[in-house]
């Protein structure tokens, strides 16, 4: 009878997990960026950045655009920059990436590809002696890209931002191997909120006031709060039911 009773509650254990991870997949939704990636798979590297970010009232749609950085087809060791269209994304994916305008949260280096945050170029450019070289400057040592790539320094703002080895290296070292957001030194540099974003003067978000902003975030954070609340409710509703159909006899 033992052994009856534990091959059952195994066999419900396996069901719960299976309809749990079944319960994942269907709410999972494909991202216009999941469609980008499709698209440079025959690049062996390349970034993606999010370039602007808004919010349509007409349509309640949260939007999406991106620059990227890739190889050139057929002019070899070049590399070309495009800027995507608007994209409506979902409302969880624009609150996953509220703080990441300006920044990569997509590259690809030597065929791997990686959904983590960092400063534009600094997964496959900065730092990669292909591109520029490490240059001394009043004791410090600061990246510089050679004259065949200046233009990503112009597309990176390291005339107002440089890189110095030092804080290249601890980002290196203590987040881009262990797939860790970096915001720069003290988490402050980079993203939505600093003031290397806010130099982007052609930005519809930047134009924005804050109170629209604010009102976004407020409202975003409110829809996925719901979503949440209601997928929590349902697992609960789906637990109990079988909870309730899985009684066993002594």
């Amino acid at each position: 009878m033992k052994n009856y009773r534990y091959l059952w509650v195994s066999m419900i254990t396996l069901l719960v997990v299976l309809a749990s991870c079944g319960g994942a997949n269907r709410s999972y939704q494909k991202q216009p960026i999941d469609d980008i990636i499709k698209s440079l798979n025959t690049q062996k590297n390349f970034t993606v950045i999010l370039y602007d970010m808004d919010y349509d009232e007409s349509k309640d749609a949260y939007q999406h655009q991106y620059q990227i950085l890739k190889s050139h087809a057929t002019i070899a060791d070049s590399l070309v920059t495009e800027m995507s269209p608007w994209h409506t994304v979902s409302d969880e994916f624009f609150q996953k990436h509220q703080e990441d305008m300006g920044m990569e949260i997509v590259s690809k280096k030597d065929g791997v590809v990686k959904k983590t945050v960092s400063p534009a170029g600094y997964s496959n450019y900065v730092g990669n002696e292909k591109y520029g070289r490490w240059e001394q400057r009043n004791g410090e040592n600061f990246w510089s890209f050679y004259g065949k790539y200046m233009f990503l320094s112009s597309m990176f703002r390291m005339s107002m931002y440089p890189v110095s080895y030092g804080y290249y290296n601890g980002y290196y070292n203590n987040y881009y191997r262990y797939n860790r957001p970096y915001y720069g030194h003290g988490g402050r540099t980079y993203g939505t909120n600093s003031s290397y974003n806010r130099s982007n003067k052609s930005s519809r978000w930047n134009k924005r006031p804050s109170s629209f902003k604010q009102g976004v975030r407020n409202r975003v954070k409110s829809s996925t709060a719901s979503k949440r609340r209601r997928s929590t409710s349902r697992y609960r509703s789906g637990s109990s039911y079988r909870s309730r159909g899985g009684g066993f006899g002594k």
